[in-house]
Parts: C-alpha cells; structure tokens; sequence
C-alpha cells in the first residue's frame, strides 16, 4: 500500500521565473498578471487569466510546446512496496531518489508484516509470507551474530516485492504529467493513491490533467 507522506511543492519566487521564462519565446513578459500574495506564514499563488490562457495553450500543444512544466518541481517523500518502485522508475527522466538502503540497512530492524503490502493478499498467501519474515528474521539473528556474508545473502534474495521502501524523490510536472496519464486507470491500486496526490497539486487541473481540446493538439 503506496503511503505519501510528504509533498513540498515550489515556492512563490519559482512560480515567478517559472512564469518569467515561459514568456520568453515570444518577449510578452509585459503580458504576466498573476499575483504572489507573501505573509511571514505563507504564500498564496494567483495564476492571472493571461498566464493561464498561455499556460492552456503551450499544453494543449503537447510535451514540446509545455516545455515550462518541467521547471516546476515537486519534492515528495512516501513509502511503496519494492514492485510499485520499479514501475515508477520507468518514468526515471530528470529525476532523483533518495530510498533508505536495503543493501546496507536490511538487517537493521526485525522484520514484521507492517513492513509488507499485504492488503489483498488471501489467507493462504498471508501465511505463506509470515512463514517468509519468520526465515527473514532467522537469516538476519544469524548474520547479526556471525557476520557471515551467507545470511545476508538470504535477506536480498528472499526479500518478496511487497516489502515497503520509503524514499524521497524530486520530479517535476512534466513527469508527473506522463506518471498521471499513463497509470491513472492502472490495475495497481498504489497508482490510484499517487494518481490522488496528483490531482492536488496547484493548478493540476491546466497543467497536469488536462486533456487537450479537439483540433489543439
């Protein structure tokens, strides 16, 4: 089960050369109206009608012409099970990820099944992997007190893909764009959740999920 735990998304002076360099094609810098309001607390983001009109426009004209979404960053930390990780890792274009090692870290705490997406797995599945952590957790007493390099092995290589990795990665909305509209309807229900999050980002819905008009694209 995908967990967000964290979104930092960009502050009032990115948005502003974000705007800035978006006009720069066409030198109508003249033309910006949105508004950045500042407190000591927080900053709230007005997208003026003239900068969302070219904003719609640049998108409706597809990944060439929205080349601006790819200066808008989004920092997010959240934990997914391993087979989650490597579908995202797919979309792996100026990207970063900071994941907490399972190389050097596995052996670190007990194992226990709070550590596994477990949520759709039957009865049968389920012991099946609580026989799994209990020779996880054997393998791991045993390296802890030999350091024999034998038992570690047994961790990497037995570890199932349902095992939660928490990690912070930093995209961007163009990759978040192409993360949303080819996984929106996936069968994973971890996309449903990540495909959520989305939807809540500022200006999502002209940026993000937007669907180009006819005769626009």
């Amino acid at each position: 089960m995908l967990k967000i735990e964290k979104v930092v998304t960009p502050s009032w002076e990115q948005w502003e050369i974000i705007i800035e360099g978006m006009r720069n094609p066409k030198n109508s810098w003249d033309r910006i109206d949105s508004r950045f309001d500042v407190t000591s607390s927080d900053t709230e983001i007005w997208l003026g009608a003239n900068d969302k009109k070219l904003m719609k426009t640049l998108v409706n004209g597809g990944p060439v012409h929205a080349k601006f979404r790819r200066m808008i960053p989004v920092f997010i930390t959240l934990s997914a099970p391993l087979y989650w990780w490597k579908e995202a890792d797919t979309y792996k274009v100026g990207t970063v990820r900071n994941s907490c090692s399972t190389m050097h870290k596995i052996q670190t705490k007990e194992f226990t099944l709070d550590d596994f997406s477990t949520e759709n797995l039957n009865d049968y599945a389920l012991q099946n992997l609580k026989q799994t952590i209990e020779v996880l957790n054997y393998n791991r007493e045993r390296f802890l007190k030999t350091k024999d390099k034998e038992y570690w092995w047994q961790l990497i290589q037995l570890l199932p893909s349902s095992y939660n990795q928490k990690a912070t990665i930093m995209v961007n909305y163009e990759v978040l764009y192409n993360m949303y509209m080819w996984r929106k309807n996936h069968k994973l229900d971890d996309w449903h959740t990540f495909c959520d999050m989305i939807e809540t980002l500022p200006y999502a819905d002209i940026l993000i999920t937007l669907q180009p008009e006819i005769g626009e694209q």
